[in-house]
């Protein structure tokens, strides 16, 4: 059993994820323990290598909250068979840890695939999930929105993205305090009629879905316009819409820095804007969000980038706090009770 959402957050941090490991999440973890006292933060990884490094950057950790293990999946290697064949990894031993009641959160800079498989053999999906889906947070005018799903899932069903809405809302509320999130299906206009079946079918279906704030279609632009606070798609398109969000940072910091080598004068107000830009790219840098929760699984998974920073370590472990702290769990089960016994009968295959 895990512990109460009041108590300690038991989190297993995977130190040997990401393609800085364990340099960036050691400092990270170590940064995440100067800013709670609500964390009891066990390291899963090589312990020699752990100990070695974090002695190299002036870092210590206990060795009893060291847990050992002998294998590591490559990002190279098949998801499902690598889950399956390095059963001493530190993403399987991780996961398991969380199953049986020893953690409360794994955390992960590592393989994204499978992370996301072993989060959901292991942990085991909520009743009443098909899918799980990954959400990530994008800045928009006002705010953040959430959208769901973001990779996990490349061809779903309007079921499994009706699952999508109703857990990326009770993410957006519980943990990033958004009163009743206004849900929006993305299509390619705001007409109830546009879209492909999939979206029209999932249109129809959350206009019966109680407790949702459902707002209708939206279109690619209501995205960054804070039009709406969640928005459900496919994963396959979810990514597409995150990577090239991405590339739209990259653009505009070469643009500016394009501009500024033109001239002198250029230089001269590009430095005057400095400390300005900065801000405004602090709100677009991954790193400010931490990781992509996996929703939907019996515990608390948080998947980080695999270039991930100390600072983007660090808020993945108080992004998992803080969901230990919500208890965002256990009232994902209970939304998820109402809405399979709610659910429209002969649409289950749908």
């Amino acid at each position: 059993m895990s512990s109460s959402p009041n108590s300690v957050c038991r989190v297993v941090l995977d130190a040997m994820g990401g393609d800085y490991a364990p340099k960036n999440v050691l400092i990270g973890a170590a940064m995440a323990l100067k800013e709670t006292n609500n964390l009891d933060l066990i390291l899963v990884g090589d312990k020699a290598q752990i100990i070695k490094v974090a002695s190299e950057n002036g870092l210590t950790f206990p060795e009893d909250k060291i847990v050992h293990t002998t294998q590591v999946i490559e990002m190279t290697e098949s998801p499902a068979e690598a889950v399956r064949a390095k059963t001493d990894s530190s993403i399987v031993v991780g996961s398991y840890m969380v199953r049986e009641g020893k953690a409360d959160a794994f955390v992960s800079a590592g393989h994204t695939g499978a992370m996301m498989t072993a989060s959901t053999l292991i942990m085991g999906r909520i009743k009443g999930v098909e899918r799980p889906t990954i959400g990530t947070l994008m800045p928009c005018v006002g705010g953040v929105c959430g959208i769901f799903d973001a990779g996990a899932n490349v061809d779903s069903k309007p079921k499994h993205l009706v699952e999508h809405a109703i857990l990326g809302s009770l993410f957006m509320e519980e943990i990033r305090g958004i009163n009743r999130p206004r849900v929006g299906v993305l299509s390619i206009g705001e007409e109830e009629n546009k879209g492909n079946e999939v979206s029209k079918k999932t249109y129809e279906m959350l206009k019966s879905v109680k407790d949702i704030n459902f707002v209708g279609n939206v279109e690619g632009k209501d995205i960054l316009k804070g039009n709406v606070d969640v928005v459900v798609c496919d994963g396959f398109v979810g990514n597409i819409v995150l990577k090239f969000a991405e590339g739209v940072i990259i653009l505009l910091k070469h643009l500016f820095k394009d501009y500024a080598s033109k001239s002198l004068m250029n230089k001269i107000k590009m430095g005057l804007l400095r400390s300005s830009l900065k801000d405004i790219f602090s709100v677009l840098n991954y790193e400010t969000y931490g990781g992509v929760p996996l929703l939907g699984v019996k515990g608390i998974s948080i998947i980080g980038h695999g270039s991930s920073s100390p600072l983007a370590i660090k808020n993945m472990i108080l992004q998992a706090e803080k969901m230990h702290k919500s208890d965002l769990v256990l009232k994902t089960s209970n939304s998820l009770k109402e809405f399979v016994a709610n659910f429209p009968k002969g649409t289950e295959n749908e």
